[in-house]
């Protein structure tokens, strides 16, 4: 573990050029700085660089120019890539030193534009390569140095990564283009590489779509690179958990693994004992020593001796300690080039891709039908029944399907970007919104159901769209709040502690709200609330039902509860009976098949009568409910177990539609005894 040291006092003052989220570690790293003072923060957002400012009593300047006014002699250039190169140069005409956010720029030959601007101003530029003052990998450059692991031939380097939910609103820099996930964490794995293995010669890069983010292009990353010493493999993933960090590093006399997260490494070298107890020394070695480093650095942690983005605060600190001796900076413009230019090479590659599979799908002027949400179940199965029926359907889904299917316009983008949903309307005649976020915490529910469902009623108005089919759930009634076997039906009163019942509930419950505003408003539009759809690629048993547990089907209560089921294909008709009817006044229209189903008639249906079943009682599933939420609370945390959870989930009700037949005409035309027949045949 590395201690910063001071850095000799000398006449620097900084100047931050943006205040994102890396600006606070750089205020911190400099506020440990003796000597050095910080003049201000610059930032195009005002407002992000007031609250910034706000927060460590800084000063808020207009441009860079007027930092350099006001005395900085130092800018940190920490805006996004694209604009770093510029910003640099401009720091450097203005007389001042420059420390850059990697990557030092987003084309080699600005990094070598940025290095013969720095020589001929007398001037210094670094770039924040922070891995390489990280704990871990500073402690094993240390013990190569040394000669501990002889000649390092190979480096391999696994990373998984998430981003954070996207909750609306422009694009983020993640989504805008497919090379960003490797020009934001494949240049680390680079310069790394170079570290242990010298300048890097070639390398060639692969990527594909895979499980995980389906907002990104690309979600797993492989690189292989040809360096002076050896070889080097990088392997990033969206999709793999736990997140992971870990770098292996293998030489010649021994292999060191290195836990960027966890925070520990561990060595295995050769011994001079036979292979078999080698291994047992080796195994002991390589799981006591997490045993030790984890707590260890936790206390370290704790006691501010390791920091929040360790790397980067010892890389400023680092950087001011070489301008202080006249040193040049821990990470040049030289180090940059190579490591810039292959970032490059495989991040423009996979963009060009992308772009082309884009061009693959053009759309029309024109289209009879948009279908939100058609990577989904519904979604998919309602775009399956136009295409079959001759219908022409324009999809919009966040990710591309490996093959086109005839007859459908596929739109790529994210309910929550309004420039998306904007483009898949435009020229549609009737929109069937059945998109909406099924996982994940609040944020992604407040994008892709309430600000998804925005952006559908605004683009619907723009382009005066002729009906709107918004596909609702019966999630958004009042479950818990009436006498047991009580009907619901679409005069049952909206769920009154929406935030109780979950995030799926709430937000399903506000875009309803939202539709029923804008048909008011003049928007053609009817809603449309689903029961427990099951059939295609949406189980039937479900929590709701049962679930599997050794050998046997566990289930809530007595197995009497009434299940509003109602089969995909059913669904199906009743959707494009709305499109073809005359509503258009946001009338409500609850789907459910009129034949009543109980867990114990689902189980009997699917297992026949002799299943193994284990029964729950209520009582006990609300005293687990109880004290979960007491547990959970201590930790300030709401527990998907709670009482009023549970109270609407087990909630003894009965269930019909008034409207579906009188307005629609709608009956189900497979039902459930069927429907469960084809999901036993398809093996669901």
């Amino acid at each position: 573990m590395s201690t910063p040291t001071s850095v000799s006092s000398g006449p620097f003052r900084a100047g931050l050029v943006g205040a994102g989220h890396i600006s606070e570690f750089h205020i911190q790293a400099l506020r440990r700085i003796p000597g050095v003072e910080i003049v201000g923060v610059h930032d195009l957002d005002r407002a992000r660089a007031e609250q910034l400012a706000a927060k460590f009593n800084l000063q808020v300047f207009d441009s860079l120019l007027a930092l350099r006014d006001a005395g900085a002699n130092v800018i940190h250039v920490l805006t996004p890539p694209h604009t770093h190169a510029a910003i640099a140069a401009e720091a450097l005409r203005a007389g001042c030193h420059a420390f850059v956010e990697k990557p030092l720029a987003t084309d080699a030959e600005d990094c070598v534009r940025l290095r013969d601007l720095a020589r001929a101003q007398g001037l210094t530029v670094g770039v924040c390569h922070s891995l390489l003052f990280d704990p871990q990998i500073a402690s094993a450059l240390e013990t190569v140095r040394r000669g501990g692991l002889g000649d390092v031939v190979a480096v391999d380097i696994l990373r998984s990564s998430t981003y954070p939910p996207y909750a609306g609103g422009p694009l983020p820099p993640q989504y805008r283009s497919a090379g960003y996930p490797f020009r934001d964490l494949g240049i680390h794995a680079l310069y790394v590489m170079e570290a242990f293995l010298g300048p890097i010669q070639k390398v060639e890069g692969m990527w594909r779509a895979g499980a995980g983010d389906p907002n990104l292009a690309f979600n797993e990353w492989r690189a292989l690179a040809s360096c002076a010493r050896g070889m080097g493999q990088f392997q990033l993933s969206f999709a793999v958990r736990p997140l992971q960090h870990q770098i292996i590093v293998q030489g010649t006399r021994g292999v060191l693994r290195l836990d960027l997260f966890l925070m520990f490494q561990a060595a295995r070298r050769p011994a001079p004992l036979p292979k078999p107890a080698e291994r047992i020394v080796n195994a002991l070695t390589d799981s006591i020593q997490p045993l030790i480093d984890v707590p260890r650095n936790v206390v370290a942690f704790a006691r501010k001796q390791l920091r929040q983005y360790h790397g980067v605060q010892e890389m400023v600190i680092a950087f001011y300690r070489a301008l202080a001796e006249g040193r040049p900076a821990p990470a040049t413009p030289e180090d940059a080039i190579a490591v810039v230019r292959f970032t490059e090479e495989i991040a423009r590659a996979a963009d060009r891709e992308h772009e082309a599979q884009l061009r693959a799908h053009q759309i029309s002027d024109e289209s009879p039908y948009l279908v939100t949400g058609a990577s989904g179940g519904l979604g998919s199965a309602l775009v399956e029944r136009l295409r079959r029926d001759g219908k022409r359907v324009r999809a919009m889904v966040r990710r591309m399907p490996d093959r086109p299917l005839e007859g459908v316009e596929l739109v790529r983008g994210d309910l929550a970007d309004p420039t998306a949903v904007e483009r898949a309307v435009r020229g549609v005649r009737c929109v069937f919104h059945a998109g909406a976020a099924m996982k994940g915490g609040w944020p992604e529910h407040q994008g892709g159901t309430i600000e998804g469902t925005r952006n559908v009623l605004e683009a619907c108005r723009k382009h005066r769209v002729a009906k709107l089919v918004h596909v609702s759930s019966m999630s958004v009634i009042d479950w818990a709040g009436a006498d047991a076997y009580s009907p619901v039906d679409e005069e049952t009163p909206l769920e009154p502690r929406a935030e109780e019942r979950g995030a799926y509930t709430r937000a399903k419950l506000e875009a309803e709200k939202l539709v029923v505003a804008a048909a008011e408003a003049g928007l053609p539009a009817v809603i449309v609330r689903p029961g427990q759809i099951f059939g295609g690629r949406i189980p039937l048993m479900t929590g709701a039902v049962a679930r599997r547990a050794a050998g046997r089907f566990v289930v809530l209560g007595d197995g009497e509860l009434p299940l509003p089921l109602v089969y995909l294909d059913d669904v199906v008709d009743a959707l494009i009976q709305a499109a073809d009817s005359d509503l258009h006044r946001g009338e409500i229209i609850q789907i459910v098949d009129p034949e009543p189903w109980t867990q114990n008639q689902v189980l009997v249906e699917v297992a026949g009568p002799s299943a193994r079943v284990l029964r729950v009682p209520r009582g006990a599933v609300f005293a687990l409910g109880r004290a979960s939420e007491l547990a959970l609370g201590v930790l300030g945390k709401r527990s998907p177990l709670a009482a009023y959870r549970l109270r609407s989930a087990l909630a003894l009700r009965r269930f019909h539609s008034q409207r579906a037949e009188q307005l629609l005409g709608w009956r189900p035309r497979v039902g459930v005894r069927e429907g469960i027949r084809r999901v036993q045949q398809q093996g669901g």
